[in-house]
């Protein structure tokens, strides 16, 4: 059985980065096993956010990456290393941060994967 999976890529030396050094690129990837009670509260917390113009964007992200944290990656990174360490306008085709962060949501939500994981993943077979 192959359970699907999906990572986000982080900046391991942001602070030598700005002084100049190449950047080092960490990828994390999601639990190996997401239960469908996961799935399910992936569904409701989009359907939360989804058009809800009462919550500020930034309750949103800040609903978003705690429940990727800790769901998601399992307590792997934290919300802490979201900000910090993941470039707010994109450094690869995965997009900007909003983007990447919301399509690791969808991901939870419903299982697609994006073609850059699974162009990875078919070549680690």
């Amino acid at each position: 059985m192959s359970l699907k999976r999906e990572k986000i890529e982080l900046i391991k030396n942001p602070d030598e980065v700005n002084k100049g050094a190449e950047p080092e690129i960490e990828k994390v990837w999601t639990v190996p096993f997401i239960s469908f009670a996961t799935t399910r509260e992936a569904v409701d917390l989009l359907n939360e956010i989804a058009g809800n113009d009462e919550l500020s964007d930034d309750d949103k992200n800040d609903k978003i990456i705690d429940f990727l944290t800790e769901k998601a990656f399992g307590g792997k990174i934290t919300k802490d290393d979201i900000y910090n360490r993941l470039p707010g306008p994109g450094y690869s085709n995965q997009g900007s941060a909003q983007e990447i962060l919301e399509s690791i949501l969808f991901f939870i939500a419903s299982g697609q994967q994006t073609d850059d994981t699974k162009n990875f993943l078919a070549g680690k077979k």
